[in-house]
């Protein structure tokens, strides 16, 4: 399949590559390196089936001049700002880097002719929903932040392209992916605060917050196996894991797995239930739909957690 990956530098991308380019796809990444590293594509850089385009997906001339020359299958969107601290200092930040840029690629496609898209939205749309486990169909959906809001107009462009246009989607509404490569997420700054100083760690809140974490690669496997398996024009899923894991337990594996005296660790709390603001502390996602399909993750919250702090701790050496 020829296959145009959108964020192709960032954290979900640098596990996806190696597994299309190992299948013998024909890969076309774009990224413009604002959050995504130079050395994660670097990675794939060697395959002769990967070509890579660094530009802004905001321009949507040359989204569609790349679209137009490749004329993809299949388009895995994984580019958006996923840290939300930046959407919350700027508030076009998301309306660009998330809705807009996902109008320009869906318009490339319509105008390629290209039929299938995999988008990676998240659990946060649902705000804080007074239903938990939550489910896909769980409404009204009041998002709390501007990353959410974003998420969710792009999956009601995705729905109404796909109505007009006949191009196939598969949404896929995420818990908190984790794993190895990050460039920002809660291990990652753990991590970098204890490496500058091994005596305190800052923890955002309460330190109570809780949500579901998924290893990337069992979100790759997830994502890989909706798409063969379910065929409706829209196909919407929460991939999550059924249980969660608090900030707390991250922080105290975080200081076991760097080899530091827990009881030496002062841990300082900024105070309130959320981490930031748009924060959702406690989240809990409906996972029967996928399981439906005869999916199940491989890791649990806590081995996901502890897999990613080890792989993260050894990568940041």
């Amino acid at each position: 399949m020829k296959i145009v990956v959108t964020g192709a530098a960032g954290f979900i991308a640098t596990s996806l590559l190696p597994r299309l380019l190992n299948s013998g796809d024909e890969v076309h990444g774009v990224d413009n390196y604002f959050l995504g590293k130079r050395e994660f594509v670097a990675r794939s850089l060697g395959a002769p089936n990967f070509h890579f385009y660094e530009f802004d997906l905001l321009d949507r001339d040359r989204v569609i001049a790349l679209f137009r020359d490749v004329r993809p299958d299949l388009v895995w969107h994984l580019a958006a700002n996923s840290d939300i601290s930046f959407g919350t200092k700027y508030t076009d930040f998301d309306l660009k880097g998330g809705t807009l840029v996902t109008y320009n690629v869906l318009e490339a496609m319509r105008l390629a002719g290209t039929k299938e898209l995999l988008f990676s939205s998240s659990g946060a749309i649902y705000g804080e929903p007074k239903v938990m486990p939550t489910p896909e169909n769980y409404g009204p959906i009041l998002p709390i932040s501007l990353y959410a809001a974003s998420k969710a107009a792009c999956e009601t462009l995705i729905t109404a392209f796909a109505s007009n246009y006949g191009i196939r989607s598969w949404i896929f509404r995420f818990g908190n992916i984790t794993g190895p490569f990050p460039t920002h997420g809660v291990i990652h700054d753990f991590i970098l605060k204890l490496k500058k100083d091994p005596t305190r760690l800052q923890i955002l809140g309460d330190g109570r917050q809780s949500k579901p974490y998924v290893h990337v690669e069992d979100c790759l496997d997830g994502m890989m196996f909706g798409h063969k398996q379910a065929r409706e024009s829209v196909n919407c899923f929460n991939l999550a894991v059924p249980d969660a894991t608090s900030v707390n337990e991250i922080a105290q594996w975080t200081i076991e797995a760097m080899g530091l005296d827990a009881k030496r660790v002062l841990l300082e709390y900024t105070g309130g239930s959320r981490g930031w603001p748009g924060d959702v502390p406690q989240v809990r996602l409906d996972t029967r739909r996928m399981e439906s399909l005869g999916w199940r993750p491989k890791m649990k919250s806590a081995e996901a957690v502890r897999r990613s702090i080890s792989e993260t701790v050894e990568q940041m050496r």
